[in-house]
This record gives C-alpha cells, sequence and structure tokens, in this order.
C-alpha cells in the first residue's frame, strides 16, 4: 500500500507529572515552532486556566511540529497528541489514541511505572501500536534508571505483551533542558552525548510508522475531538483515514445513529505548533479541523457522498464514579458569597441558578467529554452525572461554579452493576509510596477501607511501596485522612481495575458534624465556645443558615450548635474580668475536600464565592423524624 513518508503520527501518554506537557514544550522550541522574540510560556499545552492551576492535563490536545533531518531530506510533519495522565481523564487518553500510529510511553526516572502508566499502556497495547520508552527526568538525585527500565518491561509482560511490542527502543532524556539520548547516562545525571532532543526525534521516525491509504479508496475522516469558535461554529477535528477532504467540498455526514446527510466544509485548518491556519486540503493521515457542521458529535464520520462508510464509535470505559447536580436549594441561593442582598445583587447579574441553566450545561459538556453520562432523578431540577472517578467530576463542578453556576451536589457514589444476580462495585488498584514509619499507620487505613494488599515492596530508600485492591468507595474521602496520617508525605495513586462482588458496608467517617441550628452570621465568642467541640469550618462574620454544617464533631453523632450567639454586655461581667482568648483558625475545605466530607444525608451548596456543606433536610425537627423511623423501621 502507498504510504505517506512525509508525516507521522504520535501520542505522549504517562503517569500524572512525568513531564509530557514539558516534552511537548522542548520538541515545539527546537523543531522551530517559534520566532526568536517570541515571549513563551512554561506548560504551553496546558492552555486551561484549571490545568495551569492544578498542574495536570486534564484535555487531550494536538499540535504539530515541522522536524528538518539532519541529512537533508524533505521537512517532515509530527502531530503530537498531549494526554491526560490521570486516569479519570480516561476518555480523553482513549480518544486521542484513536488519532495516531504509535505511542511515546513517559517513565520518571525516579518514580518508575504507576497506576496511570498502567492504564494508558494497556490501551496502547490493546490497539496494537509500537511503543518507544522515554526514560525522563535522569537528572533526579533519587533516579534509578536500571530498575525502573526492568520494572517497565516487567509491565508488558504483565499487560500481554508481543514479542514485536516488548522489543521496544529506549531514549535517555531531561526534557526540561531539551537533551536526550540513546545512551544510558548514569543515575542522577544529564545525558552527557547530547545537547539536543535530535537522538529522541531520528527515534521516533524510525518508530512510528507513516499512514498507509488506499488510493482507490473513497473518503473516509474520523471525529476525534470538538472545539468551538467565536465565528466559526462547532469545529470538528478529524483524522484523514482514506481520501482527501477539500475546502467547500460536500461530504456525507454518517451520525451515531446510522443516519446519513450531506453536509459543505466551509473551513479547513491544519495545525502548526499551537495554531490552527487555514488549508485547502486534507489527506490521509493528516490531522486537521472542519467547520461548518453545527451538531457534529465525537466518533462520527465525514465519507464520500457517493459511497458513504462508516468507521467504528470510539468506545470508552464505563463510568465508575456518580453525583446528583441540581440547582442550588439554600437559602442564600442567588445572593452573592456574603449572603447579603441587596449590596451583593450588583456582583451577580449574570449568575446561573435555574434548572435549565443547569440542563442546558450539562448537555454541553456531553458533546465534548465521551466518557460523561448525565441520568434523570425523580426530581425535575437534579441529575445524576456519571463519570470516570471523583476528580472528574469534581473539575466538571468547578468549571460550572467558574461560569456563574449555582449547584446543589449529593454525596460521590459507586455505580454498580448486576452480574450473574449479584451486585458488582468497580474496585480500584492503589499503589502507595510512603516512608516506613508510616506503613503501620497506611495498613491500617486500607484495612477498614476493605482495601486488600497484592504486593509490597521496599527499594532500600527508606520508602516502602504497597499496592492495594480495594473497593472505589473505600476511596471516597480516603486522600484526606491518608494525608493526614502521613503527615504529608505519602503519595497514592489508583486506577479503575474492573467489578467484584459487593464488599459489605463501609464506615469511612467516624466523626459526626456540627450543624448551625440558625440563621445569621458567626462571632468570634460563639467560636471560642464551640472549639473543644470540634473542627471548625467557618469564620467570624460568615452568614450561616439552620441545617449548615459549620464544623466536625469530636464525636460521631451530629450536633446542633449556635454559633452565631453573641456576648451580652450586662454588669455580671466586668470588663476587666474578661479572659483574653483566640480564635484557632477554622480549617478552609476545597471543592474535593468537601465532597469527601459528606455524609450520606449531607450535600455540598456551590456558588461562584463560596461552597458550603449542609445536611440535605435542613430543619433540625424533621432530621430527628427521620432518624426516628429509620432506628424504629
Amino acid at each position: 500500500m502507498p504510504t505517506r513518508h512525509d508525516i507521522r503520527n504520535v501520542a505522549i501518554v504517562a503517569h500524572v507529572d512525568h513531564g509530557k506537557t514539558t516534552l511537548v514544550d522542548a520538541m515545539l522550541k527546537q523543531a522551530g515552532a517559534f520566532a526568536a522574540h517570541q515571549q513563551l510560556d512554561d506548560r504551553m499545552m496546558d492552555s486551561n486556566d484549571l490545568e495551569r492551576e492544578k498542574g495536570i492535563t486534564i484535555l487531550a490536545k494536538n499540535t504539530a511540529v515541522k522536524y528538518h533531518p539532519k541529512d537533508g531530506g524533505d521537512p517532515i510533519t509530527i502531530n503530537i497528541i498531549d494526554t491526560p495522565g490521570h486516569a479519570d481523564f480516561g476518555g480523553e487518553v482513549e480518544r486521542g489514541l484513536s488519532m495516531v500510529d504509535a505511542v511515546v510511553l513517559l517513565v520518571d526516572a525516579s518514580e518508575g511505572p504507576l497506576p496511570q502508566t498502567r492504564f494508558v499502556l494497556r490501551k496502547a497495547l490493546q490497539a496494537r501500536m509500537p511503543v518507544i520508552l522515554c526514560i525522563n527526568k535522569t537528572d533526579r538525585p533519587d533516579s534509578r534508571i536500571d530498575e525502573v527500565v526492568n520494572e517497565t518491561y516487567d509491565l508488558f509482560l504483565d499487560l500481554d505483551a508481543d514479542e514485536d511490542q516488548i522489543e521496544f527502543p529506549i531514549v535517555y532524556a531531561c526534557a526540561r533542558d531539551g537533551v536526550a539520548s540513546l545512551t544510558k547516562p548514569q543515575d542522577g545525571t544529564v545525558p552527557a552525548d547530547s545537547d539536543s532532543l535530535e537522538p529522541f526525534f531520528s527515534t521516533l521516525l524510525e518508530t512510528v510508522p507513516a499512514p498507509e491509504y488506499d488510493e482507490s479508496a473513497p473518503l473516509q475522516a474520523h471525529v476525534t475531538n470538538l472545539d468551538a469558535d467565536n465565528f466559526l461554529g462547532r469545529i470538528a477535528l478529524l483524522r484523514v483515514e482514506q481520501g482527501e477532504l477539500r475546502k467547500g467540498q460536500t461530504v456525507a455526514w454518517i451520525k451515531r445513529d446510522g443516519s446519513i446527510s450531506n453536509v459543505r466544509i466551509t473551513e479547513l485548518m491544519m495545525t502548526e505548533a499551537l495554531t490552527r491556519k487555514p488549508a485547502e486540503m486534507a489527506g490521509p493521515g493528516d490531522i486537521c479541523a472542519v467547520a461548518g457542521i453545527p451538531d457534529i458529535m465525537i466518533g462520527e464520520t465525514l465519507a464520500d457522498p457517493e459511497n458513504p462508510v462508516a468507521l467504528p464509535l470510539i468506545s470508552v470505559d464505563e463510568p465508575a464514579i456518580s453525583m446528583t447536580i441540581g440547582t442550588n436549594t439554600s437559602p442564600l441561593v442567588g445572593r452573592g458569597g456574603t449572603g447579603k442582598g441587596a449590596d451583593a445583587k450588583s456582583a451577580v447579574k449574570d449568575r446561573k441558578v435555574t434548572a435549565r441553566q443547569v440542563k442546558d450545561r450539562l448537555d454541553r459538556e456531553l458533546i465534548g467529554n465521551v466518557s460523561l453520562r448525565v441520568l434523570d432523578t425523580e426530581r425535575p431540577d437534579a441529575w445524576e452525572v456519571q463519570g470516570r472517578g471523583e476528580l472528574a467530576l469534581a473539575i466538571l463542578v468547578e468549571q460550572m461554579r467558574r461560569e456563574g453556576f449555582e449547584l446543589t451536589i449529593g454525596k460521590p457514589q459507586v455505580v454498580t452493576q448486576i452480574v450473574d444476580g449479584k451486585v458488582h462495585e468497580p474496585v480500584e488498584r492503589m499503589t502507595i509510596d510512603v516512608p516506613e514509619e508510616h506503613m503501620g499507620a497506611v495498613t491500617q487505613l486500607m484495612g477498614v477501607r476493605k482495601g486488600r494488599m497484592d504486593n509490597m515492596s521496599n527499594h532500600g530508600s527508606g520508602w516502602v511501596r504497597m499496592e492495594f485492591v480495594v473497593p472505589s468507595r473505600g476511596l471516597i474521602g480516603f486522600r484526606t485522612e491518608f494525608l493526614t496520617n502521613t503527615r504529608g508525605t505519602g503519595i497514592a495513586h489508583s486506577i479503575h481495575e474492573g467489578h467484584e462482588p459487593w464488599f459489605g458496608p463501609l464506615v469511612t467517617r467516624n466523626n459526626g458534624s456540627l450543624v448551625a441550628d440558625r440563621s445569621g452570621a458567626v462571632t468570634p465568642f460563639a467560636m471560642i465556645n464551640l472549639q473543644e467541640r470540634g473542627v471548625l469550618f467557618t469564620e467570624p462574620g460568615t452568614e450561616v443558615y439552620e441545617g449548615m454544617i459549620v464544623g466536625e464533631n469530636s464525636r460521631s453523632d451530629d450536633m446542633d450548635v449556635n454559633i452565631t450567639k453573641e456576648k451580652k454586655l450586662t454588669n455580671m461581667r466586668a470588663a476587666s474580668a474578661d479572659n483574653t482568648e483566640n480564635v484557632v483558625p477554622p480549617r478552609r475545605l476545597s471543592l474535593e475536600q468537601s465532597l469527601e466530607f459528606c455524609r450520606d444525608d449531607e450535600c455540598v451548596e456551590v456558588t461562584p464565592e463560596a461552597v458550603r456543606i449542609r445536611k440535605v433536610n435542613l430543619d433540625a425537627r424533621e432530621r430527628a423524624r427521620a432518624a426516628s423511623r429509620a432506628k424504629h423501621g
């Protein structure tokens, strides 16, 4: 079959924070993608605000570099897909792999293969793709290059790689310095026999197969991603499999349900570095963007109108975690962060609080996120949103609150399956790295959560690596407690491992809540009196309402408290007799921590200014009646 030798398509896959985006930055700079005077940011591919704040890649993105071979041959376009390293965004990884012909597996020279490395590698091996192993961060003082290479070979064998797949080339790199070599450097050093990424580029060209095509085949182009433009409307990112796609051409649009309609390509663009530039034609193997089809969806096909042949839909793993997202039903709805009506109204004009607005936004998210599902519930103003993991759903909520939405979020739940008449729940493989002195505390913590230890290794560096298989619901609320028990030193990563029979009841939070019993503003006097009862979450002056959770009780049951109590200046208390007491700073909970803290009868109120935890039922007497009914059946 004829091949296009002027193009290569490759994805870079790795665990979180092993240096994918930094490597892409270095490739862009060394391939001459930018002018000498351009001001460049670090992690240029992480363009999303949340990606920059959290330091992780959330969305799969593509870029293209023009590589000029040193022997003076024709320039070669290398299309690079930068994929997320977190398994919660697995839908992005699966989508990215459908666009490429090979993968670069990036592994940290110290940490070695971790759960997400296993996840992304499994996807690549299933797609029968060649793999290039890149050992990154060789300059880390604690690097152990030989051991990491052996661990990677073990991982390939564990994932049933065949003989061709396990014969992969190895490149050693320090992406931060833009240096790569085929010769193994000493541990803790930058490769000395090279001063650029040239060995990496040449390995790419040798290993990544050039796209093959059939000259007589009709047009076939696969929609792998979606974008939007204020002028062009919805933009579809495509990989052209066969034939040619031209600007102004009429093509057959084969939808997910199998129906076909003819549409015209109004705009065709190709990626160069970080920008899209207009083009006239895209051929087999090209990754391009087209406009003019307003309702096109991921996984659909553009084909020849006279001979339309559909490509297979992109399949993704089943969701494992769900949470209920609905409109804000608290007494402070639409009143800004302070809760004071008049002075906050000017700041909240474009606030989105209606059920229609929330549903429209969730439907919009479904268009570009193939791993998400939205199901109706019994209530007309709430929906069950299912996703791959807790972080993916928390990112969605964070994006919505930044857009001005006010929401009520239920406690995350697991998505169960019925297998042979029995309930099965999702389980995760958890890899934990901790100093040796915290090993007992972590083992005890995982035991409470029904974790089963599969493996334990000690590299002799004072750190222990443990592998557990644990039910997904046991990990809801795990991270905060884990960091507390390991004094912030532990590192934990998990990956979906399948489904196993229901593990039985789990009690993951032993302490109850401190619940406000009336509306008002928090006073320092009341906080000082309540400090010995538990840990408080609110600051002086914060507006609270009945049923809002203001702290964590030191005992197992809930306690209704008056956190708005004021000090009465009567003659009973002489000013000179006052004891000076300090208010202990409250614990500030992020959105993820608030979701982890929730019990089944609690939910999280999310507004652009504030995140509050509250009881589902705000009325104390109603809660007492419900508890009594549950107790006595």
